[in-house]
């Protein structure tokens, strides 16, 4: 019998629905993933079996699959130790087969059983919000999925044990609560410290009001740097869709400490040693940039003319 939960595969910051099948059958002894995982999603086998063995529940001495549907497109991270733990926990009788009928999971463990944060969760959570399923994840992703929706169903655990007890209605989870970090007006940048500098300031005043890009000429030491770094300062709040936007861009690129959304707009100043890849996104595993990093918040290229001597960085950003 094949036993199944729902997870996610990230594209950019869209979340599309991966469905995570379990299979046991008389064989050879061994677990096989198949389904383009990545080396990360390739050892989750092993913290799996582990994270099992130390919950209680070994596996058996047969032949196990694990298929992560649709087969052709790839599959990176760790996210997905939750869901094929639950699919084999599913499918060895430890919770009920229809228990996770109505959820995506995402979460990685530690080979004591523990779960641990992941990357990615408000961007899952607003994905299965929309196609309203609940969500499995672990605490310290809890007040990070709560950004989704009053309504979204949410199940945040710190262990394989807490979640089982949870799902068999032993001992329910509280549901976590929005997490949010106001920012210190005190301990961040201000232009209220700067003095003098009449025509800098009026500048960096009328690029905020109308959302105009900047540049600024000047000797080193005049405090270009500077007045860059107090630009955040005067720039409106965030509204919640920009608060919302910045934060699943953080997520994915893991930058969400403890889950905790913060209401100061992003400031990003990238050495201008950058690659394109650091600069506008990319690599093996594709991540966001510091273009990206920076949306509806400050962009700063300190040394503009030494970025990339053949331009094509700096025609990108530009």
């Amino acid at each position: 019998m094949v036993t199944r939960v729902t997870t996610v595969a990230f594209q950019g910051i869209d979340a599309v629905p991966v469905d995570v099948q379990a299979h046991i059958a008389p064989g050879f002894p061994g677990l096989v993933l198949v389904g383009l995982p990545d080396k990360a999603v390739r050892e989750s086998g092993e913290r799996v079996r582990a994270a099992l063995t130390a919950s209680g529940l070994g596996l058996p001495p047969k032949r196990i699959t694990i298929n992560l549907a649709p087969a052709d497109l790839p599959k990176e991270g760790s996210h997905y130790d939750l869901p094929i733990a639950l699919a084999l926990m599913s499918a060895l009788g430890a919770i009920p087969q229809d228990a996770l009928d109505g959820y995506m999971a995402v979460g990685e463990l530690g080979l004591d059983g523990r779960l641990a944060h992941v990357g990615g969760v408000l961007p899952a959570a607003m994905a299965a919000s929309a196609r309203g399923l609940g969500l499995v994840c672990p605490t310290g992703s809890g007040p990070e999925a709560a950004w989704a929706g009053d309504d979204l169903d949410i199940i945040a655990a710190d262990s394989l044990v807490a979640l089982a007890n949870h799902l068999t209605g032993l001992q329910l989870q509280a549901r976590p609560k929005p997490g949010r970090q106001l920012a210190d007006a005190a301990q961040l940048p201000d232009l209220a410290d700067v003095r003098g500098q009449a025509v800098a300031r009026r500048a960096l005043e009328v690029a905020a009001a109308g959302g105009h890009n900047l540049l600024m000429v000047g000797p080193p030491g005049a405090g270009k740097s500077m007045l860059a770094a107090r630009l955040p300062s005067i720039l409106p709040p965030l509204s919640a869709r920009e608060l919302l936007d910045i934060s699943m861009i953080q997520s994915i690129a893991g930058e969400l400490a403890g889950g905790v959304l913060s209401d100061r707009r992003p400031f990003r100043a990238p050495h201008h040693s950058a690659s394109m890849a650091a600069l506008v996104g990319g690599g093996l595993r594709v991540r966001p940039g510091e273009a990206s990093l920076a949306h509806n918040g400050v962009l700063f290229l300190d040394e503009l003319p030494e970025f990339a001597p053949s331009g094509e960085n700096t025609k990108v950003l530009l």
